[in-house]
């Protein structure tokens, strides 16, 4: 989990380069759409409808970018047709990379995926390949300073988290899908910061990367996370302390 949940942190303080593109707001609202289809426009009824706004909020979407988004989904006005698709694939060093897509257009986006992965030393399998690696579920990582382990753990536990463990200056905390919102609202009414705040894959296993295989590894993540398309990355390695903090001080 550590090689995830530390690209996810690197993302987030980095502020994500597809932010800097402008092109956060439209993954948000594809996010938003999608759920809305699925389950309808009421976000107390859709689950993944609330987990996609409160993404938005995070990230300081306007209030009028979610509602056009809820509205184009539940067809109440034009909005494409996103269809939901999980790319699967190996990077450097034989790293397990599981990528989530939304795309009114499957063969570009398959076409672009498959480039990437190329490009960086990577290769894009066939469905099912690494997804018997992953498990599904909320994960949360906490800066050390905001509070102690001891009370982290008796906070999380009662809001039904699973594991609570500290890697480097985060706390990581995982919970079942189905209790990620209890979970997320336990710690939002205990003021906690929480610098990744999703549901993602975790992996069962990790790799343990050199530095050139970490860079390689690192930099597919990156491009496949600038993708518009792409709505979240993961993968299964372990990366030295020293490749990280190289890679946060790249511009």
């Amino acid at each position: 989990m550590a090689g995830h949940s530390h690209f996810a942190n690197i993302v987030h303080k980095k502020g994500r380069a597809d932010k800097k593109r402008g092109a956060l707001f439209g993954k948000l609202s594809r996010a938003i759409m999608a759920a809305a289809r699925r389950g309808g426009g009421d976000p107390t009824a859709n689950l993944a409808l609330r987990y996609a706004i409160d993404r938005a909020k995070k990230n300081s979407m306007p209030k009028d970018n979610i509602e056009r988004a809820i509205k184009k989904g539940c067809g109440e006005t034009d909005g494409e047709d996103f269809a939901e698709l999980v790319y699967e694939g190996y990077g450097a060093g034989g790293v397990a990379v599981m990528c989530d897509a939304l795309t009114e257009n499957r063969n570009r986006t398959a076409g672009e995926i498959r480039k990437t992965f190329e490009v960086h030393g990577g290769n894009l399998g066939n469905t099912g390949c690494v997804a018997w690696m992953f498990e599904r579920k909320g994960l949360f990582t906490i800066p050390v300073e905001a509070i102690g382990e001891d009370d982290l753990m008796e906070l999380a536990l009662e809001a039904g988290a699973d594991d609570v463990r500290r890697s480097g200056e985060y706390y990581e905390v995982t919970c079942p899908v189905d209790d990620y919102q209890q979970v997320a609202d336990a710690f939002e009414s205990a003021e906690l910061p929480t610098d990744v705040s999703e549901i993602s894959r975790i992996p069962s296993n990790t790799v343990d990367l050199e530095v050139e295989d970490g860079k390689r590894v690192l930099r597919l993540l990156e491009a496949l996370e600038e993708n518009e398309d792409v709505q979240g990355v993961t993968a299964n390695f372990n990366i030295p302390d020293e490749i990280m903090a190289e890679v946060m001080s790249e511009d």
